[in-house]
C-alpha cells in the first residue's frame, strides 16, 4: 500500500482555536512530542508575522528532532511587491526550515475583493512565490487556499492556480476546504476532475476544516483518490469548529485501510500524544474523543459488558492498546454482575462470581445512584464502598466535627474560617482539633482538614486537588434542591476521583474530600505491601 505523509498544523492553525495560546516553549514541546508520534512534518507557524513564531524556529534549531521535518508557513508574497522586496516573505527562507508551505488565492471572490488585484496577477504572484522559494528551499508545498468553494463558482481559474504552482515547482497541491462547508461526495467530484486536468500523477494533499463535521471523512476520501498528504491537528483543535482531527485519521489509515504511515510505528503513542498537547494546552480533554477519549471504550450497559468479557470484539471495533487506550468498565444504576466482577477484578479485588456479596454491591450502588451519587468518574469512592461491604472498611481517621464560617466585609474579600476535629486512628486515636482559613467555604474545610491530618500522615502534602466540580441534581426546587460533589485528586502521577452528595454543599463537599484523603492512605499502604 502507498505512502502517506501527515502534516501536523497544531502550533499554527490550531493556535487559533479561541482559549489556546501557545508559548514558544509550549510550542516547543509540543513539537518534541510529534517527533516522538513520527508525525512527517510539524508546521511551525508564520516567521515574520508574530515575534513569538519568528522565535520558535530560531529556538527549534537547536534540537535534534528523529524523524519530523520542520515547516514555516506563509502566504504568496505581496501584490505591490515581488519575492525580493516582501519582507515577511523573506522570512520564510530566513526561518531556515526544510519545507515552507505557501498559500494562495484561488477563489476569485478574494483575488478580486482581499488581493484587490486582478486574476492574471494572481497567477503570476502565485508561480513567481513558489519558484522563487523552490530555489532557496529543500520542498515546497502550495496551499491552495478555498479551493473547494472557488472550484464551485469558478473551475476553470481554480484549476488554473493549481497549474501555475505545480509548474513552478510545488511539490505538493494541497486542497483547502478553507470554510469546511465541503461535503465527502463533493470531494471525490472535485478531485476527480483536478487528476483528469492535471493528470493522475499529480501530488495533491489534503487540508479540511470541520464546520460541517466532515473533516476527517473528507480527509480518508481525499487519500482514496490519490492524496499522499494530509494535513490537520491534534485532536482536530483549530479556528471556529476546528480541523481534521489527526487522531482519527492516523488510526482510521493504519487500522481500517492499511496505508503506510510513519506514525503507525508507533501508534500506541497517539492516546498520550492526544493528552498532552490538551494538557500543555490547559484545555479539557473530551472523553467522547474516538480512539483517544477516555469513554472511546468506555462499557456500561451489563450485557455490553457481560459480551466484552467474553470477547471485546462484541463492542469494540479495535483494541484499545494499539493506540495507547484502556478498556474501562463503568459501574452504575445499569450495571450486572458483569460490570462489578470485571470492575473489582480492575481494581485487584477478586470476588466469587457466585457470591451473595456482588448481589449486595450492585444493590448499594442502584440505592446510591438514586439518591444522586455517580461512581462513573469516581472510582476511588467505588473502591472504597466495596471494601466496607467486603467487612474490610479501609479507615485512618475520624471526623468528630467540623465548623466554617464565611464573613465578608463590605468593600473586602470575602474569607472564610474552618474548624476541624478528628481522631487519628479512628475510635480509639488522639483527638487533633485545628483551624485554617481559606478562599471559600470548601477551601478552608479543605485547608483545615490537611492541615489535621498531616501531623498524623505527612504524606498528605503530597496531595493536591486538582479538579472541583458541583452539578446541582434534580428535584426539589431551587436551592432546596440536592448537589453532587465530584473532586479529582493526584499525587505522584497518579489520579482518583471522588464523590459526595448531600442537600448541603458543605457536607456533600466533605464527603468527597474524606474519600479522597482516605484514598490517598489507602494506596501509600497498598504500595508497602
Amino acid at each position: 500500500m502507498r505512502r502517506v505523509f501527515i502534516y501536523d498544523t497544531t502550533l499554527r492553525d490550531g493556535a487559533q482555536a479561541e482559549e489556546v495560546n501557545f508559548s514558544v516553549e509550549d510550542k516547543i514541546r509540543i513539537a518534541l512530542k510529534l517527533d516522538e508520534l513520527k508525525i512527517d512534518y510539524i508546521e511551525g507557524g508564520w516567521p515574520g508575522s508574530n515575534p513569538k513564531d519568528s522565535q520558535f524556529f530560531k529556538d527549534i534549531r537547536d534540537y535534534h528532532l528523529k524523524h519530523a521535518k520542520v515547516v514555516a508557513f506563509g502566504s504568496t508574497h505581496h501584490p505591490r511587491k515581488n519575492p525580493e522586496t516582501d519582507e515577511i516573505f523573506q522570512s520564510l527562507v530566513q526561518a531556515k526550515t526544510e519545507a515552507v508551505t505557501i498559500f494562495g488565492k484561488t477563489w476569485t471572490i478574494h483575488v478580486k475583493e482581499a488581493l484587490n488585484t486582478t486574476l492574471e496577477h494572481n497567477l503570476q504572484i502565485i508561480e513567481d512565490s513558489v519558484r522563487y522559494l523552490k530555489s532557496r528551499v529543500s520542498q515546497v508545498f502550495y496551499d491552495a487556499e478555498h479551493f473547494f468553494d472557488g472550484f464551485k463558482e469558478d473551475p476553470e481559474y481554480a484549476l488554473e492556480t493549481l497549474k501555475r504552482a505545480y509548474q513552478a515547482g510545488a511539490d505538493c497541491l494541497c486542497l483547502c476546504d478553507t470554510n469546511g462547508g465541503t461535503l465527502p461526495h463533493e470531494i471525490r467530484e472535485i478531485i476527480q476532475r483536478v487528476k483528469a486536468v492535471l493528470g493522475e500523477n499529480v501530488p495533491l494533499g489534503i487540508h479540511a476544516h470541520n464546520d460541517s463535521e466532515c473533516a476527517v471523512a473528507n480527509s480518508l476520501e481525499a487519500v482514496l483518490l490519490g492524496a499522499s498528504q494530509v494535513q490537520g491537528t491534534i485532536n482536530g483543535i483549530g479556528e471556529r469548529c476546528g480541523n481534521a482531527n489527526l487522531c482519527s485519521i492516523i488510526p482510521n489509515l493504519v487500522l481500517k485501510m492499511g496505508y503506510q504511515i510513519s506514525a503507525g510505528e508507533v501508534l500506541f503513542k497517539l492516546t498520550e500524544v492526544s493528552r498532552f498537547v490538551f494538557e500543555i494546552a490547559n484545555l479539557p480533554h473530551p472523553s467522547r474523543l474516538p480512539y483517544v477519549g477516555r469513554s472511546a471504550f468506555a462499557h456500561k450497559g451489563g450485557v455490553h459488558v457481560s459480551a466484552v468479557l467474553k470477547s471485546p470484539r462484541t463492542y469494540e471495533h479495535i483494541d484499545p492498546t494499539l493506540v495507547g487506550n484502556v478498556r474501562r468498565v463503568l459501574v452504575s444504576e445499569l450495571s450486572g454482575k458483569s460490570n462489578i466482577i470485571y470492575k473489582a477484578r480492575e481494581l485487584g479485588i477478586e470476588l466469587d462470581t457466585e457470591s451473595a456479596l456482588i448481589n449486595k454491591i450492585v444493590e448499594e450502588i442502584k440505592k446510591l445512584e438514586a439518591e444522586g451519587y455517580e461512581f462513573e468518574a469516581a472510582e476511588a469512592s467505588l473502591e472504597l464502598m466495596i471494601y466496607r461491604l467486603m467487612g474490610e472498611p479501609k479507615q485512618y481517621f475520624e471526623l468528630l466535627n467540623y465548623k466554617v464560617f464565611d464573613q465578608k466585609k463590605y468593600g473586602d474579600t470575602s474569607q472564610a474560617e474552618a474548624t476541624v476535629i478528628v481522631r487519628v486512628p479512628p475510635g480509639v486515636g488522639e483527638v487533633e482539633h485545628t483551624a485554617a482559613l481559606g478562599n471559600g467555604p470548601v477551601n478552608a474545610l479543605d485547608n483545615a482538614l490537611r492541615k489535621a491530618l498531616e501531623r498524623f500522615y505527612p504524606q498528605i502534602k503530597e496531595m493536591e486537588l486538582e479538579d472541583y466540580k458541583v452539578r446541582v441534581l434534580p428535584g426539589l426546587p431551587g436551592t432546596a434542591s440536592k448537589v453532587r460533589v465530584f473532586i479529582l485528586s493526584k499525587a505522584k502521577g497518579i489520579k482518583w476521583g471522588t464523590v459526595g452528595v448531600s442537600t448541603d454543599i458543605l457536607e456533600a463537599s466533605c464527603q468527597a474530600l474524606i474519600d479522597s484523603y482516605t484514598y490517598k492512605l489507602f494506596l501509600d499502604k497498598k504500595r508497602k505491601g
